[in-house]
């Protein structure tokens, strides 16, 4: 009688620049069975709450929907989102998808207007869908605006001491000096908010949106200045209106300061944004049915033990008592540290790009070294893993 096929998971995060998630998961799929001709092979697409997010909830089942809705600057672009209806209307939104940083050319210019006015328009159309619940992936996005935008979309006022609207951005966080909350609509007092973040980013100080974001977004020293104090004044303002201090809540800052100002307004709350992912796409049943993880992301480094989907995935493996590997497009953590995250191998793409004399191919025909990388890791963990 045969041995039972290997069941192998594969479930990677995206490689940042190269590969969707799912891109990567077919990749990876194509060395599992390379290496493994007779393997039962299962793709589930991750994410850690940011970019890919929307992805890995329609890769599960989710419905595509997508809106014309403002971008950074305020033209319109295009943004996918994703609706669930078991048990409940679920939206999954990435502020990203309009609000993002792909969306401009970043100067201090755009560091200083860009705005989540399009985040909160794809908010809005969650809620006139019939969503009972909105999760918010965070990060990514081009602003550092507090979420000003974003509440200015749902309705919120935000006027200077004139009475005349604040400018959009950065730029008119420091002239706030009202916030109406009397257009919000009443709806979402009865929504369940939910901000999928990776890392914790206070809203203010050396590590907070402006001195740490910012830069990354265009802008100079003296617009991380000007941001900084727009975004003391602005926590100033919003717990003078809503009672919520958010200058000391430690994840304030994520998204440019999106979840200050919705958490703020409408008390949304933060949730670990690989595990949430990892719930909203069934993991821990697919792991009930695997012998093998393989997760992945572009680069596996000291920062992906806090809050990234590959090592989620992989401890949640773990207390199951399913072996993981990984592939990489990048290592640069040593064994001690990978055991530490609970993977037992790592197989790179870059790696095996420069094994083959190539490697500038790595970054030119990703796929085809990501699904080497695979079949090389398979074959050399197999008499390990293999039942």
């Amino acid at each position: 009688m045969s041995a039972p096929a290997l069941r192998v998971l594969v479930a990677p995060d995206k490689f940042k620049g190269t590969l969707t998630a799912a891109e990567a998961a077919a990749a990876v799929a194509e060395g599992v069975r390379r290496a493994v001709p007779g393997a039962e092979v299962r793709c589930v697409p991750l994410a850690d709450g940011g970019e890919g997010t929307v992805g890995a909830a329609v890769a599960a089942g989710a419905g595509a929907r997508t809106a014309r809705v403002s971008g950074p600057l305020g033209e319109l672009v295009t943004a996918t989102w994703a609706l669930t209806r078991d048990p409940a209307p679920v939206a999954v939104v990435e502020s990203a998808a309009a609000s993002g940083l792909a969306h401009v050319d970043p100067t201090p210019a755009t560091a200083a207007g860009a705005g989540t006015e399009g985040t909160g328009e794809l908010l809005r159309a969650a809620l006139d869908a019939g969503a009972r619940r909105i999760v918010l992936g965070v990060g990514g996005t081009a602003s550092t605006d507090g979420g000003a935008g974003l509440l200015r979309a749902l309705g919120v006022g935000l006027r200077d001491a004139a009475g005349r609207p604040v400018a959009r951005g950065a730029a008119g966080l420091a002239a706030v000096a009202e916030v109406d909350l009397a257009g919000l609509d009443p709806r979402w007092h009865d929504l369940d908010v939910l901000l999928a973040a990776d890392v914790a980013v206070p809203l203010l100080g050396p590590r907070g949106a402006a001195a740490q974001f910012a830069p990354q977004k265009g802008a100079g020293p003296d617009e991380v200045t000007r941001f900084e104090a727009g975004l003391a004044h602005w926590a100033r303002v919003l717990h003078a209106r809503t009672g919520t201090d958010v200058s000391t809540w430690p994840w304030a800052g994520a998204g440019g300061g999106v979840c200050a100002g919705v958490h703020a307004v409408l008390g949304a709350r933060v949730v670990s944004g690989a595990d949430h992912v990892a719930d909203l796409v069934g993991l821990t049943g697919h792991l009930a049915w695997a012998d093998l993880l393989v997760v992945g992301e572009g680069r596996l480094d000291g920062q992906s033990a806090a809050g990234k989907a590959p090592v989620a995935a992989a401890r949640r493996a773990a207390g199951l008592g399913v072996p993981t590997l990984a592939v990489v497009g990048r290592l640069d953590v040593g064994a001690e540290e990978l055991a530490e995250l609970g993977i037992a191998a790592v197989g790179s793409a870059l790696d095996a790009a420069r094994a083959a004399g190539r490697p500038e191919d790595a970054l030119l025909h990703p796929g085809r070294w990501v699904a080497a990388a695979a079949a090389t890791v398979l074959e050399a963990s197999l008499a390990g893993v293999a039942r």
